[in-house]
């Protein structure tokens, strides 16, 4: 989760963007512990504050063995206050786990060589480890917002597909999901001037919306995910679910 997103007085708990966008992680999930039948434990990889995963595990707590935020940038006194406890901060994913799901949530586009550091996740993992990854979507809508936050890249479905599609992963399900956003976001990125090789570090998007706006941009955005499965050819973000071998 980018925490530089949250700069400008975003609130996940109400924001639509957030609301809408824990819907097919938290859809998976259930599914997965139903079809597994035991609780699993929740990898949060680039978590940040760990939003994602704290919320899943409020709204399954007899499925969620425990929480793991994993991210680079928490300090030595914020890992060492969630010892022993049943959400805890680390640098590194521990070696050996099974019986769980990686979350990575908005994460790969930040990192130069995305390829490497799944096949370090791959090698820690113990059996029966599954994922739920999403990433931003199309060079087209490449703009200021990419470049504010760091991103070294935006993704296609085919893109992410190679990526994942090795013999240490099985994808059972990939998609893309703001499907009906997409053209206005396009159209906006174009007006400021986006693009592959023309955006500037400018700000994040992501604002505070009106209350009545911002109800309506959530419930139009959780209907859509009712269709999301279906939805190859354009969006605002990609995903993908699997199994991790």
């Amino acid at each position: 989760m980018d925490l530089k997103e949250l700069e400008n007085g975003v609130n996940p708990k109400v924001h639509w963007y957030y609301q809408s966008k824990k819907v097919p992680l938290f859809r998976y999930f259930k599914k997965l512990t139903k079809e597994q039948g035991k609780a699993l434990t929740v990898i949060d990889f680039g978590s940040g504050s760990g939003f994602f995963a704290i919320e899943l595990q409020e709204a399954f707590p007899n499925m969620v063995k425990e929480v793991l935020l994993v991210d680079i940038g928490y300090t030595a006194e914020e890992m060492a206050a969630t010892e022993g406890s049943n959400i805890r901060k680390m640098h590194y994913i521990p070696e050996g786990i099974s019986d769980c799901v990686v979350v990575m949530m908005d994460v790969l586009e930040h990192i130069e060589d995305d390829y490497a550091i799944l096949q370090d996740i791959r090698n820690r993992l113990g059996e029966n480890a599954h994922y739920f990854i999403t990433v931003p979507a199309f060079m087209s809508l490449w703009s200021g917002h990419d470049v504010f936050l760091g991103h070294y890249r935006r993704y296609t479905l085919p893109v992410l597909r190679k990526l994942l599609d090795t013999k240490d992963c099985k994808i059972d399900s990939h998609y893309y999901i703001y499907g009906w956003i997409f053209p206005l976001v396009w159209l906006i990125r174009r007006i400021k001037g986006g693009g592959e090789t023309n955006a500037s570090p400018e700000s994040s998007d992501m604002k505070p919306a009106p209350a009545p706006v911002n109800f309506l941009l959530k419930y139009i955005n959780i209907f859509e995910m009712n269709f999301r499965k279906i939805n190859k050819l354009w969006g605002v973000t990609c995903v993908s679910e699997g199994r991790i071998k």
